[in-house]
């Protein structure tokens, strides 16, 4: 494969196929096996991780800046790094870093990558552990981005909306991958185009060898005066076709949640809840009613109230105030995000099975062999710890636990991280059939708008809306936030008039009306700048083109000083 600068880059395919591995590779983190890696001279290649450790008692300043290794003064570093924790959504710089949510966090491990000013950016599932505000941000920003990029992800709508180029890792494609120009939606046509071709080639080596085995079948003396090649091309063709039939033999994770058959039609009803923390008011006066069959999906920013919601249907924290009234031997199933109810020092068969050889899934007994095959594990895993196990197997893993367990509620907060494609269609196949209650926290707006029959809104600020699909949600947000925006220009503005501290000299009179040419001329040298970088004996020659880079840079500070100037002017007009 090649990466040129125009690649948005979308990798898939199924846990465990590589692809974390294969971004690793070509950022030269991990050696290959075999082959080369070419990379343009002097080309600067920055990785974000699944996870990132940072030092909790750090703030982003400090990591963002230590990130920054070019010869440069501190107050440049420091100024090159509010730069970039700006851009990608930083408000207090100075917060220590334990305090930070997992999706701030991946905020900032942006920052860190693109302070280093990368021709090549790799994000390895970038959407864990964001809200669907975040996903919404990282999309504008990666469509806005000047340079290639390869993201692996699971999330569809992501794909659909920031890539131009997708590749599938997958044994089920004769090199192993398969890779399509256009967007998540494209791929998924050509992918179809390649397994129908695929098939018919399977059909047409079957005709070819039941030919071949009938000849060879006529019989010993027959044989002998036959020729020793075709024999031989007989057993290829046999070789041949086992291969494309394995390669047509997709195996996938067979997801099934367990109801209890409770008939009962209130399942829990909740009447004026309300829950502040820390004098923060999540939500006040919220009814809810969850009856068999509804599919609730819930929104909201990080830290707007949605586990804390999830565990108060799950009994386990209590509301300040309302009622709640729950059916007899109500059995509430929960998914939690952060699988803390997964122990990481048992073996992947203690897990699967916590006593004996075999589990009994729908008053069947079933062997840990089978139950595990059933979940993609091979019989040699079965005695490794689940510490030694990707994310995505650990989700499985996860799964497996909860279908054991009769359910009349399942909760489920953030279940997509870390499983693959075809993993997630099965789950959703599954929760779309499940004829109990399904309360669903989740990133991924295609799971959320295909299982959801109703969606919660919290908007963080104490309120509660309902609403029939994502698309009027989308509607709504879009409305609020012009709405907010206009109310905020309009504060502004009366703000401005009324805090004049004093009048603007004539220097400072001269200096407005002159500020509005020098902006445009500082842009404008920002763009030759940057245009001058493309040429080939800058590109090419890396000390020039560090050169260039760092005057891109102080050209881009010095319209934001003046930019800043022309603001602090026009409010003492």
């Amino acid at each position: 494969m090649s990466i040129g600068d125009e690649d948005r880059i979308g990798i898939i395919g199924p846990n465990g196929s590589g692809k974390s591995t294969l971004l690793k590779i070509i950022s030269g983190l991990v050696e290959a096996d075999d082959g080369e890696i070419v990379r343009r001279k002097g080309l600067k290649v920055a990785y974000v991780a699944q996870t990132n450790a940072y030092d909790s008692s750090q703030t982003p300043r400090q990591v963002v800046t230590q990130s920054i290794i070019e010869s440069m003064t501190d107050s440049e570093r420091n100024a090159k790094a509010e730069l970039w924790l700006t851009r990608v959504g930083f408000f207090d710089m100075d917060v220590p870093i334990g305090e930070l949510s997992g999706g701030w966090r991946k905020r900032l491990a942006l920052a860190v990558a693109l302070a280093t000013e990368p021709d090549f950016l790799i994000l390895d599932e970038p959407t864990n552990h964001l809200d669907l505000e975040g996903v919404l941000w990282l999309e504008e920003f990666l469509q806005g981005a000047s340079f290639p990029f390869a993201v692996v992800s699971h999330d569809r709508n992501f794909l659909e909306n920031v890539t131009n180029r997708t590749i599938e890792l997958n044994a089920q494609y004769a090199e192993g991958f398969l890779s399509a120009p256009g967007p998540y939606s494209e791929f998924l046509q050509a992918r179809d185009e390649y397994m129908r071709a695929q098939n018919h080639e399977q059909q047409a080596l079957a005709s070819k060898v039941r030919r071949e085995i009938a000849w060879l079948a006529r019989g010993a003396r027959a044989r002998q005066t036959k020729s020793q090649s075709r024999i031989r091309e007989a057993g290829k063709l046999i070789d041949e076709l086992a291969e494309v039939k394995a390669r047509n033999t997709s195996s996938n994770v067979n997801i099934d949640f367990n109801a209890s058959g409770r008939k009962t039609k209130e399942l829990i009803v909740c009447k004026g809840i309300a829950k502040s923390y820390d004098s923060k008011n999540l939500f006040a006066n919220l009814d809810l009613q969850l009856t068999p069959g509804l599919k609730l999906g819930l929104l909201g920013t990080n830290g707007s109230g949605k586990t804390t919601l999830l565990k108060i249907l799950a009994d386990q924290v209590q509301p300040d105030s309302g009622t709640i009234k729950r059916a007899d031997r109500l059995k509430v199933v929960w998914f939690d995000q952060n699988r803390e109810q997964l122990p990481q020092n048992i073996t992947l068969k203690e897990a699967l099975c916590p006593s004996g050889d075999s589990v009994v899934y729908r008053d069947r007994s079933l062997h840990i062999a089978t139950w595990s095959k059933r979940f993609l594990f091979r019989p040699e895993q079965l005695n490794l710890p689940v510490s030694k196990l990707s994310g995505g197997e650990q989700a499985r893993i996860f799964i497996a636990r909860l279908m054991l367990q009769p359910a009349d509620v399942l909760i489920l907060d953030e279940p997509t991280n870390d499983l693959d494609l075809p993993s997630l269609e099965v789950l959703e196949d599954s929760l779309e059939d499940f004829p109990g209650v399904v309360v669903l926290v989740t990133h991924d707006r295609f799971m959320l708008d295909s299982i959801s029959n109703h969606l919660l809104a919290l908007d963080g600020l104490g309120g509660a809306e309902y609403f029939a699909d994502y698309a009027q949600w989308e509607s709504n947000q879009n409305s609020r936030r012009k709405a907010e925006a206009k109310a905020k220009s309009a504060a502004q503005g009366n703000g401005s008039k009324k805090s004049v501290a004093k009048p603007l000299s004539t220097a400072e009179k001269k200096e407005l009306a002159t500020i509005g040419e020098k902006i445009e001329a500082a842009e404008v040298k920002v763009a030759l700048l940057k245009e001058r970088m493309h040429d080939p004996a800058i590109a090419l020659d890396h000390v020039k083109l560090h050169v260039s880079q760092t005057e891109v840079y102080e050209a881009e500070i010095i319209v934001q000083k003046l930019f800043a100037r022309w603001e602090e002017l026009e409010s003492r007009k």
